[in-house]
């Protein structure tokens, strides 16, 4: 609820196991940092409301201006499409900074919402993450010199480390290893913040060849050594229209004090938890990637293979129902997934299930190519009984039903000569017998001999088959 700050924190899913299995250089890779902030940088750039952003390791936070009215303030839509849309670039960006690095498994990501009450709530957040990245950073450069010049276990270099203060970690790896902390990149040590600045950019040029400059926004990153400090805030003009100006620099943290703010609704015990997953803006990419209409077969077939990689990764989801650009996961009463905190159940399968859209985006579709990141949204819903679930299910496959022969009809007049409005109109009113007579007279289409997939949508769940579990769609 308005006034409060959203600020949007997305973090790496299981990504120390990433890091390893890709062989991330410790204690810090440059290119995956790098690639982390061209992710962030691709999110600001998608999503006007978002002013400000500041992230670390596999950690960044997105934050929205004040009067921000994104997808009506409603927090599932927020986290779950920025979480999506930050994985898809991920995925897709991948192979700039990894040239010679194959994707070995679809990584995926967190998210959360903090609702910042008051601007000072904002500031102690941004003084808190960036202090955590400070602290992180020094204790694995630390960790990792024991390991790789010390000749260390990790666990030896975890119990040498375990009651050492700040100052006694820079005198360790100055002393033993002659490294200077604060001469190490700024990129590890402060993190990176990202945000809209006015650059002038060349627009056009004149016949002559002289070059027509117009100021525009546009995403730049920035370090420094305290991104809370009224110094460097209230120095930029755009921050302090959009989110206003700090008025006291921020000297204590209160970690816990933070976290309450932190937005995290458990859902209800011995409920089955539906998440449905929606493609955002997908009459537009599908119109850009040229998919055949009223159904693109590969499309859906995409779609369907996303979903198998869904239920192999996430073992409490019992049953999925699909459709379009739609994705319905069920998952089993007493699941016990992420404690049932809806932020992280949603983020979770939403970010996987674009990962694996990028993933699989070539095996599908072999020659073409794809254009722009896709995104999709999710929000978790609670049927406490069998029969409403069914109710749910029932529910969605009408839906199919009556928008995929609405759409068969309506695209076999735009094919036939009348133009969108025309056919709208020519269909206005008309009951399902009559579309399937106009499908039959004009067009020669036998409606229910179209395939089950277009007209019922797909289901996906697990069979036991000779003592081993496989995923059937």
């Amino acid at each position: 609820m308005p006034p409060n700050l959203i600020v949007v924190c997305v973090h790496g899913r299981n990504f120390r196991r990433f890091s390893e299995v890709h062989e991330f250089e410790k204690p810090n890779d440059e290119k995956a940092l790098n690639l982390m902030n061209q992710c962030a940088m691709a999110v600001l750039e998608e999503y006007p409301d978002i002013v400000f952003s500041y992230g670390y390791s596999d950690e960044y936070s997105f934050v929205l201006k004040k009067t921000s009215k994104f997808y009506q303030r409603r927090s599932s839509k927020i986290s779950s499409v920025v979480v999506s849309f930050f994985t898809s670039v991920y995925v897709t960006k991948w192979k700039d900074f990894f040239p010679f690095k194959e994707l070995r498994y679809p990584p995926s990501f967190l998210s959360r919402i903090v609702r910042c009450t008051s601007l000072e709530v904002l500031q102690a957040y941004l003084a808190w993450r960036q202090r955590d990245c400070h602290v992180q950073n020094q204790y694995n450069t630390c960790l990792w010199e024991l390991v790789k010049k010390g000749g260390k276990t990790k666990f030896e270099a975890q119990e040498i480390l375990k009651d050492a203060r700040e100052q006694d970690r820079n005198e360790l790896i100055h002393q033993q290893f002659g490294i200077n902390y604060n001469d190490s990149l700024a990129l590890f040590r402060q993190g990176t913040c990202i945000f809209k600045t006015e650059v002038e950019d060349i627009v056009k040029y004149n016949e002559d060849g002289t070059p027509v400059k117009r100021l525009r926004r546009k995403a730049s990153t920035f370090r420094t050594e305290n991104i809370a400090g009224r110094r460097f805030w209230n120095a930029h003009a755009g921050l302090v229209k959009e989110l206003g100006n700090f008025s006291e620099d921020c000297f204590k943290i209160n970690p816990d004090y933070i976290r309450s703010f932190v937005f995290e609704s458990k859902l209800m015990p011995s409920t089955w938890i539906v998440i449905r997953k929606d493609g955002c803006h997908f009459h537009r990419f599908s119109d850009v990637h040229e998919f055949n209409k009223p159904n693109d077969k590969q499309a859906l077939h995409l779609m369907n293979l996303c979903a198998v990689a869904v239920l192999e990764e996430f073992q409490d989801i019992v049953f999925s129902y699909g459709v379009s650009d739609e994705y319905s996961f069920v998952l089993k009463k007493d699941s016990q997934l992420y404690q049932r905190q809806a932020s992280k159940i949603v983020s979770a399968i939403v970010s996987f299930f674009s990962s694996v859209y990028i993933i699989k985006w070539k095996e599908i579709f072999q020659n073409k190519d794809l254009k722009y990141p896709p995104s999709f949204d999710g929000r978790a819903v609670c049927y406490p009984s069998n029969d409403i679930l069914q109710d749910y299910l029932a529910w969605r496959q009408v839906d199919c039903h009556i928008n995929n022969q609405y759409n068969t009809c309506f695209w076999s007049l735009v094919k036939s000569g009348k133009s969108k409005s025309e056919a709208q109109n020519y269909l206005k009113g008309t009951q399902a017998r009559e579309k399937n007579e106009l499908l039959l007279k004009e067009f020669g289409i036998d409606y229910n001999t179209l395939p089950l997939m277009f007209r019922q949508g797909s289901s996906i769940f697990r069979v036991k088959v000779t003592s081993r579990h496989s995923v059937y769609s």
